[in-house]
């Protein structure tokens, strides 16, 4: 067990930084991004209105929170699985999840009157936080199991 820890030090230093990435980028979520949602989703939002916002800044806010924990987690996949086809097939994943739920987001948004707030938490949540990693990573082990 000892020779394969020292076998592949580098690969688990390189998972170690990838993992602190994205425990940092949750850390500082407020200094480095844009989103009134984050402190209207930490009260008692229920009964409250949506906080005002401005769309152009919150998109690119979501846009490059997204992004860094996509990189992020498609490293950490390629240093656990190695296969550069996983990494390839996860990145076309990923944009088309974000496509799909920043339509949705910002759909919900936009053209209802009152939106489902609890819908709304969830959508932004898979925005924001790597869940995807957490979704591919056991998947893509037990397909290699199987194989």
């Amino acid at each position: 067990m000892l020779k394969k820890i020292n076998k592949h030090k580098f690969r688990i230093v390189l998972l170690f930084l990838a993992l602190l990435g994205l425990v940092l980028i949750r850390a500082f979520e407020s200094q480095l991004f844009y989103d009134p949602f984050l402190s209207f989703f930490k009260l008692d939002y229920q009964n409250k209105v949506l906080p005002d916002f401005d769309g152009f800044s919150l998109f690119f806010g979501l846009l490059f929170r997204y992004v860094l924990n996509s990189i992020l987690s498609l490293a950490i996949i390629y240093l656990l699985f190695k296969q550069i086809q996983l990494v390839r097939f996860s990145m076309i994943l990923y944009s088309i999840f974000f496509l799909v739920l920043m339509c949705l987001f910002f759909g919900l948004l936009h053209f209802s009157d009152q939106p489902d707030y609890l819908i709304l938490f969830y959508i932004r949540r898979f925005l924001i936080q790597p869940l995807f990693l957490v979704l591919f990573i056991p998947a893509f082990y037990y397909q290699q199991l199987t194989r």
